[in-house]
C-alpha cells in the first residue's frame, strides 16, 4: 500500500521539515515531489489524515499499485494533456503522423501539409533516430529538429519528436511541442527524469519487452520529476511470429485505462510493421478505446531511408483518416444509445 499527501500552502519551511522526520520516526519511506504546481509526499505505506492535519497536509490518497501518481486511485496525473493548442485524452481522438525520419526540407514540409489536410492534429518525425544497425540512416539531428520546426509553421501544426540523449532535451524542447521517448528508451532513467523536469508533454512509448506495470513505472519516473502532462503510447511487443514486426497489444489499452487516468495512443505503424495492416489495427485501436494514433507517413514509402514498408503514402493516409471518421460516428452513436438505455432503466 502507497498513500500520496497533498501538501497546502501552509506546509513548508519548517513545518514540511517536520513532517518528514515525522514520518520517518514512524518507519515509514517518504520521498517529496512536485508534479502540476502542487507538492506531495509519496509514502511507502498506510497512513491517516488526522495524524497528518497539524503540519499542513491537505488530503491522503491510497493506492495498491507501485505507480501512486500516474494511478487512477490518486488520480493527480490525469487526461487531457495539451500538445500545443490539441488536447489530448479531451474526447476527441487525435492523430499523430508523419515520416519515420525527417530527410529533406521537401519531403517533411510536403508531409506536414499532406496529414494536416487529411485531418491529422499533431505532425511526427524522427531527428534523432536509434537504429538497430550502426550502419542504418541516424536521423538529420539537429538540422532535422530546425526542418521539423520550418514543416510545423508552414502547416500550424504541433510537433511530436523524440529525444534520445539527456543533453539534448533542452534544445529539443525549444522547438518540439512533445518530447517522445521510444521503446528502447523506456527505462532510461536519466532520460526520464530529464524529460520530467521540461516543460513539454511527453509521449511514451511502451518498451518492446515491457509488461503493462513497468511502463506505468515508467510514466511514474517523468510525473516524480515535476512533469504530469504524459500521453501513453502503444506500439506492440516482441512476439515469436516473424509475419510481423511486433504483436499489438491492444488489450493494453483498457487496461492501462483502467489503471491510470493517463491518455494512451496506439502505433499500428511499429505494432504491425506491414502497410497492409495499418488501417484495419488503426480501426480496432479505436475501438479498443484508444485516444487517438500515431501513424507513419511518407510521400514514396518505397523510397523512405526508414521503415518504409510500414509507412503509408497521403492517399492511404486519407483512406484511414475517412474510414476512421466513420467508425469513430458509429462508436460515438453506439455510446448515446448504451447512455440512453441506462437513463432509461434507472426511471
Amino acid at each position: 500500500m502507497m498513500s500520496v499527501l497533498e501538501l497546502s500552502e501552509r506546509c513548508s519551511g519548517v513545518l514540511q521539515a517536520d513532517l518528514m522526520e515525522s514520518l520517518w520516526d514512524k518507519g515509514l519511506e517518504a520521498r517529496m515531489v512536485s508534479a502540476g504546481g502542487s507538492r506531495y509526499v509519496v509514502v511507502d505505506g498506510p497512513i491517516e489524515l488526522a495524524d497528518l492535519r497539524p503540519f499542513g497536509v491537505r488530503s491522503v490518497r491510497t493506492t495498491s499499485h507501485p505507480f501512486p501518481l500516474v494511478s487512477r486511485d490518486a488520480g493527480i496525473a490525469s487526461s487531457p494533456v495539451m500538445v500545443g493548442d490539441v488536447e489530448v485524452g479531451g474526447g476527441d481522438f487525435v492523430v499523430m503522423a508523419g515520416p519515420c525520419s525527417v530527410e529533406s526540407r521537401e519531403q517533411i514540409v510536403r508531409t506536414a501539409m499532406a496529414v494536416k489536410s487529411a485531418g491529422a492534429s499533431i505532425l511526427r518525425g524522427g531527428a534523432f533516430k536509434p537504429r538497430s544497425n550502426p550502419y542504418s540512416f541516424q536521423g538529420l539531428g539537429g538540422i532535422g529538429i530546425s526542418l521539423l520546426e520550418e514543416a510545423s509553421r508552414a502547416a500550424g501544426i504541433p510537433v511530436v519528436t523524440e529525444v534520445m540523449d539527456p543533453q539534448d532535451v533542452e534544445v529539443v524542447s525549444r522547438w518540439a511541442h512533445m518530447l517522445q521517448i521510444g521503446t528502447r528508451n523506456m527505462q532510461n532513467f536519466p532520460l526520464l527524469k530529464e524529460v520530467g523536469r521540461s516543460h513539454r508533454p511527453v509521449l511514451l512509448k511502451r518498451g518492446m519487452m515491457a509488461t503493462v506495470d513497468e511502463w506505468l513505472q515508467a510514466a511514474e519516473y517523468v510525473v516524480s520529476s515535476g512533469n504530469p502532462n504524459v500521453v501513453l503510447c502503444e506500439r506492440g511487443i516482441r512476439g515469436f511470429d516473424r509475419a510481423v514486426r511486433n504483436v499489438l497489444d491492444l488489450s493494453a489499452v483498457p487496461l492501462v485505462k483502467g489503471l491510470s487516468g493517463l491518455p494512451v495512443v496506439v502505433d499500428p505503424s511499429h505494432g504491425t510493421g506491414r502497410r497492409d495492416l495499418v488501417i484495419p489495427m488503426s480501426m480496432a485501436a479505436a475501438a479498443a478505446g484508444a485516444d487517438g494514433l500515431i501513424v507513419e507517413v511518407h510521400p514514396s514509402p518505397e523510397e523512405a531511408l526508414c521503415d518504409g514498408e510500414q509507412s503509408l503514402d497521403f492517399n492511404g493516409f486519407r483512406v484511414l483518416m475517412d474510414s476512421l471518421s466513420a467508425l469513430l460516428e458509429a462508436v460515438k452513436l453506439s455510446q448515446r444509445q448504451g447512455d440512453l438505455k441506462r437513463c432509461s432503466a434507472v426511471m
